[in-house]
């Protein structure tokens, strides 16, 4: 009984020493100035995460116990052979999780939780963002970290478990071994406290980075697949009343816009442009090379100059740019589709006026469940990946820009007026593969970025000098919105505003005005109800507000994986909910923006939570 119990203590070392190097190996990947900074840091990250690697390690003891106890009754080696190949499954398993979430980091700037494994109904279009050297590169380290691994315990733990034998005294045997099985809640939910531990009890420092290094990964993947979906709202702040009463003196609906188109049923094409950042278009500050025609198209039209993404994926920009839906921190309304059908529909409201309507997308309609949506919004033509010659399947992701816009570019040499053209691009995403010679020299991520997005703007530009010439364009009104931005850098705070500044440009035949520059902060929400109010129609989109409209605020909401920012012309605050602090503050009023942010994502969460 005491040789049990003493390999299974040397068990649980085991995994604590595996988590630690886990820590290691994450910190290695990312290393951040954060920590460059103070010592204090690097060591503070190992020691309150030690606390999250305790609770893994009650959870992975679990079994071991359990199984314990039958082990009393009966002689031989069979609990050795059966530890010796749990441990190696949660090796493989664990090795899986730490090298994956130490490159997802690099995109997503959170650690690794259940929402990756989302897209695995679809692997092919999640790997199509990480380039094959990569990919063979993780394959290689997860295969080294576990064989280590397994070495590691078949040298120095396996062989403490050795034979067993029938115990003498059965009942105080089961006993204990019931009641060491009981205590593991205690480091399982980490230790008395009335709350259970969560990823924010591990947070310490004012600096991002330091915390999430903190964060033990197997113990986010594990507690949030397991996790129900939230039935009430954690982002309660105050009285629901108080902050409806906010969020309407925000979006007020009342008021009549400046007109800026020269019709009421104008055609309409909304071009959503993959990755495309604020801080790469030169007419809005950023490098002057990377988009010459969206910088040239800019004096032709409407530049929304204070413009921010709704969140930090094309699922969560989606609905924000065609059903006025702001996207949630933790859950995305794309991936229910009970929910995601219940929203207005600027899809549905012009195919209701008359409209013909089709989405066009060149890569595959099934990832995060994007067919769901399409079809749920209303689009009587849908133009996937499936729709092309395989041929030119010369993306990872689908085809190029180039023979997106070249087919569209077809297909609307007779075309049906009234229409609605929805396309989305896709070659300015990760890994940036793109057909052509680079412009900008170099091999760095940065580099890579700014010339697949070179290549979607020149092919952007093609499709709209076409278009321009064609009798149609008199009538039409083109919106041009990028899905989110492209965090490049690890050193960009995930809440930080270049992380969400994106360009929004309208031109067309159908505009008034041209070579306007729009101040009034504003995001993708905003945009279906700017849109049918200048056609005059009418539409529930209690989120969005008039960008036209001088009555209206002028604001811009996002949300990142952790909380909220919100954005005023005074103001710039960002919340972490797991911290229940700013983590950004900027300007003369942030305590008052910091409230207004507080109130939407509180409406904005009852709502969800409704549909």
């Amino acid at each position: 009984m005491l040789k049990r119990l003493i390999a299974l203590g040397f068990y649980a070392i085991f995994w604590l020493v595996f988590f630690f190097f886990a820590r290691l190996f994450f910190i290695s990947l990312q290393y951040n100035s954060a920590f460059q900074e103070t010592a204090a840091g690097f060591f503070g990250s190992f020691w309150h995460g030690l606390k999250l690697d305790i609770s893994t390690t009650g959870y992975y003891l679990l079994i071991p116990f359990l199984v314990a106890v039958p082990s009393l009754y009966f002689n031989g080696n069979w609990y050795k052979i059966f530890i010796r190949y749990y441990t190696y499954f949660l090796i493989i398993f664990s090795a899986i999780v730490i090298v994956a979430d130490a490159n997802l980091y690099s995109y997503w700037g959170f650690r690794m939780d259940y929402t990756p494994m989302l897209y695995l109904k679809t692997p092919g279009e999640a790997m199509a963002s990480v380039s094959t050297m990569k990919i063979i590169l993780v394959f290689l380290t997860i295969i080294l970290i576990s064989a280590c691994f397994i070495f590691f315990y078949n040298k120095l733990v396996d062989r403490l478990f050795g034979d067993i034998y029938r115990v003498k005294f059965l009942f105080p045997g089961i006993l204990l071994l019931l009641i060491l099985l009981g205590a593991l809640i205690i480091p399982i939910r980490g230790g008395f406290g009335v709350a259970p531990i969560n990823a924010g009890t591990v947070y310490f420092s004012n600096k991002m980075f330091l915390n999430h290094s903190a964060i033990n990964a197997v113990w986010n993947v594990g507690t949030s697949a397991f996790t129900q979906k939230p039935t009430k709202n954690p982002y309660v702040f105050g009285d629901n009343e108080a902050a409806t009463t906010i969020v309407d003196s925000l979006t007020v609906k009342r008021g009549i816009p400046h007109k800026v188109l020269n019709t009421n049923r104008p055609n309409v094409i909304i071009i959503v442009l993959e990755s495309f950042s604020g801080y790469l278009i030169g007419p809005l500050g950023g490098d002057s090379l990377v988009t010459p025609n969206i910088n040239r198209y800019t004096k032709e039209g409407i530049l929304f100059s204070g413009f921010y993404a709704s969140g930090t994926r094309t699922d969560k920009a989606m609905p924000a740019i065609l059903d006025g839906y702001p996207a949630q921190p933790a859950q995305s309304v794309i991936k229910e589709p009970k929910k995601s059908q219940s929203l207005p529909s600027l899809v549905k409201i012009l195919v209701n006026n008359g409209y013909n309507s089709a989405f066009w997308y060149g890569g595959e309609i099934n990832f995060a469940n994007f067919n769901s949506f399409v079809i749920g919004s209303g689009f009587q033509s849908i133009i996937t990946k499936n729709n092309f010659d395989p041929k030119d399947y010369n993306s990872k992701w689908g085809v190029h820009d180039h023979v997106l816009f070249k087919t569209l570019i077809d297909s609307m040499k007779t075309v049906k007026e009234p229409f609605l053209k929805v396309v989305l691009t896709l070659s300015s995403h990760e890994p940036f593969d793109i057909p052509m010679d680079p412009v900008f020299k170099g091999s760095d991520n940065m580099n890579k970025y700014k010339n697949s997005v070179y290549y979607a703007d020149r092919s952007l530009g093609t499709f709209l000098d076409w278009a321009k010439k064609t009798e149609w364009w008199k009538n039409t009104l083109v919106i041009m919105v990028a899905d989110h931005c492209a965090r490049v850098y690890n050193e960009m705070p995930i809440y930080s505003q270049e992380v969400f500044k994106i360009p929004m440009l309208w031109i067309g035949g159908a505009l008034s005005e041209k070579g306007v520059r729009i101040e009034k902060l504003g995001g993708q929400i905003d945009i279906p109800i700017t849109l049918i109010n200048q056609m005059g129609l009418g539409g529930d989109f209690v989120f969005g507000k008039d960008l036209f409209s001088d009555i209206s605020k002028s604001f811009a909401f996002y949300t990142f994986n952790e909380g909220f920012g919100f954005i005023t012309d005074s103001s710039a605050v960002a919340y972490d909910q797991k911290l229940k602090q700013l983590v950004m503050k900027n300007g003369k009023t942030p305590a008052e923006a910091e409230k207004s942010g507080k109130a939407f994502l509180q409406v904005l969460f009852n709502d969800y939570l409704k549909r």
